[in-house]
């Protein structure tokens, strides 16, 4: 069932309780990671890309930068400090700004590449019903290491199967990913690979 307009705005007060809450604690944490990428990569301390968020509609999104500069593959570009922010998802925290700015919700369908946009299936395309999330259902079911067609089918599910317990269930479990460092990247690529339809 679409999410009807009282469900956004329920959502939207929990993201803004929550994701408020949540930059509180982790601001200390998040102080530091973005100090040790100036220190270790130097500027800009932050990673800003377009990506796609509700209906399509572009937003730029925030992350901590993890590779270093430069014309060669991810994968030497990323590095071992690098990974660690990837496999411990600290590069993820500035995207709290975002939900509490509004383009993104704590809980969505991961924002992909825009370039992706017109390669999806009108079924896969309802992924973007909803805002994109900092994390998902697909993400607590293999993020990365889950197939591209599996994964659109996961967000496709959220979209028609939301309610607050769920988004609560998808938080928590979540954290128990984050601390087993599940799923941080397909086979074979830095993170994941190039969807090409």
């Amino acid at each position: 069932m679409p999410m009807r307009a009282r469900d956004r705005l329920v959502k939207r007060a929990f993201d803004l309780v929550v994701g408020g809450a949540a930059l509180v604690v982790l601001a200390p944490v998040l102080t530091v990671a973005a100090i040790a990428v100036r220190l270790v990569l130097g500027r800009p301390v932050l990673f800003r890309q377009v990506r796609p968020g509700r209906r399509g509609e572009p937003f730029t999104i925030h992350k901590l930068r993890t590779m270093r500069d430069g014309d060669g593959p991810d994968a030497e570009r990323l590095g071992r400090f690098g990974r660690f922010l990837r496999s411990t998802s600290l590069d993820e925290l500035p995207e709290l700004f975002d939900v509490l700015r509004g383009p993104m919700s704590l809980v969505g369908p991961r924002p992909l590449l825009m370039e992706y946009l017109d390669r999806y299936t009108p079924e896969q395309a309802r992924r973007h019903e909803v805002k994109p999330g900092i994390t998902g259902l697909a993400q607590v079911n293999g993020r990365n290491a889950v197939s591209f067609e599996d994964r659109f089918a996961l967000d496709v599910e959220y979209v028609d199967t939301w309610s607050l317990g769920l988004d609560l269930r998808i938080i928590g479990r979540t954290l128990v990913s984050v601390v087993r460092r599940h799923g941080i990247s397909q086979e074979g690529h830095a993170t994941a690979e190039v969807w090409t339809g």
